[in-house]
């Protein structure tokens, strides 16, 4: 095993487990994560806002 991360972790589970339709759910969820951070303390929150 050794010390793996979180990611690494996460990127043998669906290998593993072939759960390869669980990708874009996680890729859209760290995206809507970064972006709540940007949004947040940011220049550019206004244009964010509007785009919702």
């Amino acid at each position: 095993m050794g010390n793996k991360t979180f990611l690494g972790e996460l990127w043998a589970f669906l290998k593993v487990r072939k759960a390869w339709w669980l990708a874009p759910i996680i890729i859209m969820l760290i995206l809507v994560g970064v972006l709540i951070i940007f949004s947040q303390s940011s220049a550019i929150s206004p244009f964010i806002y509007a785009l919702f």
